[in-house]
């Protein structure tokens, strides 16, 4: 399947959607509140961006005194980043994508499954590019000045 096409589809039609929705909204519960509602999100994530960023650093320290490689502290912190990103842009899907990004147990499982995908898709990778009867090629590269700077 093409990206770019993917691409296009979700960049014009995610925000027509949370558009819709937020209108919809607006008209359920009328304008100022679904507007405060936007506003109080947002500082909602800029809240909790700080509160478990800091907390999330400091067990990626300690994790790092312990000697550890504080790999799901690394990417509790990308999720994180990126749940009070979701919660800063105006939307309701948004929102509920980005407090979801920012629930500790959900976080976990997260973060679990993607240190648990990226160990399998290394695994894989390494058999393949294994030494199992493949080719190796050596070559050596050298710059060849063009005729315009002779």
């Amino acid at each position: 399947m093409r990206v770019f096409p993917l691409f296009a589809l979700l960049l014009i039609g995610f925000p027509l959607l949370e558009l819709y929705i937020l209108i919809k909204l607006g008209t359920v519960i009328g304008a100022f509140p679904t507007v405060a509602l936007v506003v109080g999100t947002a500082l909602l994530g800029a809240f909790l961006l700080r509160r478990q960023g800091l907390s999330n650093y400091r067990r990626m320290q300690q994790s790092m005194a312990r000697g550890e490689v504080p790999a799901q502290e690394m990417l509790e912190g990308v999720v994180i980043l990126l749940g009070a990103v979701l919660l800063l842009v105006p939307g309701v899907i948004t929102d509920v994508l980005g407090l979801l990004c920012l629930l500790p147990p959900l976080r976990r499982v997260i973060v679990a499954f993607w240190l648990r995908r990226t160990v399998v898709e290394m695994q894989v990778s390494s058999r393949v590019r294994g030494t199992h009867g493949g080719r190796v090629y050596d070559a050596e590269y050298r710059h060849l000045p063009s005729d315009d700077d002779r």
